[in-house]
């Protein structure tokens, strides 16, 4: 009897070569040199999404899909925003800075767009709003464009970046919880990167 040869290639794991699990979050000297770069490249729909992401915290699948009217009261950029996450199904608010407002403010002057418009629409016919495929290639080219290796980052780094530098300020965790929008503080230790028992044992101190 003759064996049977098999000719299909080997299954290769989609994440070989690749560095997976929790991304990194920016630094503030991080932050602030992506925003200089993108205020000199004159990228002035790159600035607003950068700025808002890092301000908002929102997951890439809410972030892409946010409309003028999510984040405007008539024609100005409203200082808080409150947005339903797709995921959970429940809203999260989030402050909107200064100088995130002016930046958005001046995307949607120089796009042209009416409070139903997408706030970030997609370049392909096919999708009326940026994909969260198209903004990850973004996110990387943010990166790398200051030098920092890619791999080690994602969309996650943006969610992560602020409610990571608002702990190590704070080290309160209810209060990260909040922002996020996590139903669990078990999520948001995980998200963080820090110790559960450390942290479980830093919020109780913050409610006495």
């Amino acid at each position: 009897m003759e064996a049977i040869i098999s000719t299909s290639l080997p299954h290769v794991p989609w994440n070989k070569g690749k560095l997976t699990g929790q991304k990194s979050p920016l630094k503030l000297k991080e932050i602030w040199a992506i925003r200089i770069r993108l205020q000199l490249g004159g990228k002035t729909r790159d600035l607003a999404m950068f700025n808002l992401a890092i301000d908002s915290k929102l997951r890439a699948c809410d972030l892409t899909k946010l409309r003028v009217r999510d984040v405007c009261m008539g024609t100005r950029v409203a200082p808080r925003a409150t947005v339903m996450q797709q995921k959970t199904q429940r809203p999260v608010q989030f402050e909107i800075t200064e100088q995130t407002r002016e930046s958005v403010e001046n995307w949607i002057r120089v796009a042209g767009m009416s409070p139903s418009d997408f706030l970030f629409p997609g370049r392909i016919q096919a999708s009326p709003h940026l994909s969260t495929r198209q903004y990850a290639r973004i996110v990387h080219r943010w990166i790398k464009s200051i030098g920092l290796d890619d791999t080690a980052y994602g969309t996650h780094t943006m969610r992560r970046t602020k409610a990571s530098l608002i702990y190590r300020r704070t080290k309160n965790l209810r209060a990260v919880q909040l922002l996020l929008g996590h139903t669990k503080l078990e999520s948001t230790v995980r998200y963080l990167g820090i110790e559960v028992d450390d942290a479980l044992e830093m919020a109780e101190q913050t409610e006495v």
